[in-house]
């Protein structure tokens, strides 16, 4: 039975995480997410913080003066 898991952060399709025998490997969908693609977690929780974190250095550096 194959583990497979969307990732969503802020109403954005981050990408999928599957599972495998090193953990979860992170596939992105949403160019923003680009940089953790291919990397492998030890859970999909851990996955889905990672991408959180990126989207918030994002819109966190976006929303300064």
């Amino acid at each position: 039975m194959s583990k497979a898991y969307i990732i969503e952060v802020q109403d954005r399709t981050a990408g999928i995480v599957a599972g495998n025998e090193r953990g979860f490997t992170f596939f992105s969908s949403d160019r923003a997410f680009d940089r953790l693609d291919g990397r492998d977690f030890s859970s999909a929780r851990e996955a889905e913080r990672a991408a959180r974190a990126m989207l918030g250095r994002k819109t966190s550096t976006h929303s300064l003066p």
